[in-house]
């Protein structure tokens, strides 16, 4: 399999990626703010088989990558991850529960056609859909030890992952990231935060917010928001960073002590989470890139799927020659 398509499918974006399978380069990407949420009520309004039609949307974005690059792209297997397989995806697939070995074994995967279509994870109290395969991805980018493995995923919903002898074993989701969001769109605070600067110039009032998030009430130090900005303590631009540091440090209390974590994460993210840690003496013993992540996450994926279909075509006597 010289190739395979990449597909990662948000509520509100949607990207692909043609990606070769050895060496995990993208030749080539197609992005829109075609999301999943607008997709599934599109389906409604019709009366075509669901997978069916979110096949075709995919199907048509195939059509400009291979137009782009003049590769034959029509038997080319694709994988998706995440909202794919939620309420509002391609087909709705239950929860697996934990553990899973990263290598992918023990993730539900729902083919239909040339989609491979990955599960999420539940701990039995807690739930994720597309971490999961980032996890995975992580498999040859953690050292080989016998301790257990802390993996931070920064996001809307942040996770926190554990894994033991490569395999994740608990997990906590935080709402980190959309209550930034409430709080500074939604809520009083939204007059005393201002339009994002840069964590360099705010770094100061940033690592301030971690630590009163680590350690005091946050329904008390949130309000001081407000009052940085009432009483002229510190400007709307790093009064945002102030926020974004108090969530954060916030969450950074479920890290027990001493423990090293791996950062898995985009730019962004991965500057504020380091900050956040360095604040607070949290050790990071490595950042992985969170787009590789996923994307090795789904060659283990179409790698493992494609073995075992060939192992039940070799075990049911089917011979293509």
């Amino acid at each position: 399999m010289k190739y395979f398509l990449s597909c990662d499918w948000g509520t509100s974006s949607f990207r692909l990626r043609l990606v070769e399978t050895d060496s995990l380069h993208i030749i080539v990407e197609e992005r829109s703010g075609a999301g999943i949420a607008g997709t599934y009520q599109q389906w409604q309004q019709t009366t075509l088989p669901r997978e069916e039609f979110f096949a075709a949307i995919i199907n048509r974005q195939i059509d400009e990558l291979e137009g782009k690059t003049g590769i034959p792209l029509q038997d080319v297997p694709v994988v998706l991850s995440g909202m794919a397989s939620s309420s509002i995806g391609m087909i709705e697939l239950p929860y697996k529960a934990l553990p899973f070995h990263l290598s992918g074994t023990g993730l539900g995967v729902h083919i239909f056609q040339r989609f491979i279509i990955v599960s999420g994870a539940s701990s039995g109290h807690d739930v994720m859909r597309g971490e999961e395969t980032k996890v995975a991805g992580c498999l040859t980018l953690l050292p080989d030890v016998d301790e257990e493995q802390w993996l931070l995923l920064p996001g809307t919903h942040p996770k926190h992952i554990v894994v033991h002898n490569k395999q994740a074993v608990r997990f906590q989701t935080f709402m980190t990231g959309e209550f930034f969001d409430l709080l500074a769109t939604h809520s009083i605070l939204a007059a005393s935060v201002g339009a994002e600067g840069t964590l360099e110039d705010s770094l100061a009032c940033f690592t301030e917010g971690v630590r009163a998030g680590w350690s005091d009430n946050l329904l008390h130090a949130a309000f001081m928001v407000r009052t940085n900005q009432v009483l002229k303590k510190m400007p709307a631009a790093h009064n945002r960073f102030y926020l974004s540091g108090l969530l954060i440090g916030a969450e950074l209390k479920a890290v027990p002590a001493d423990v090293e974590v791996y950062l898995v994460a985009g730019p962004q993210h991965a500057r504020l989470y380091t900050a956040a840690c360095e604040a607070l003496e949290i050790k990071v013993a490595k950042v992985i890139d969170g787009d590789e992540a996923l994307v090795r996450g789904q060659r283990e994926v179409v790698l493992r799927t494609i073995i075992e279909r060939n192992d039940m075509r070799y075990n049911s006597g089917v011979n293509d020659a």
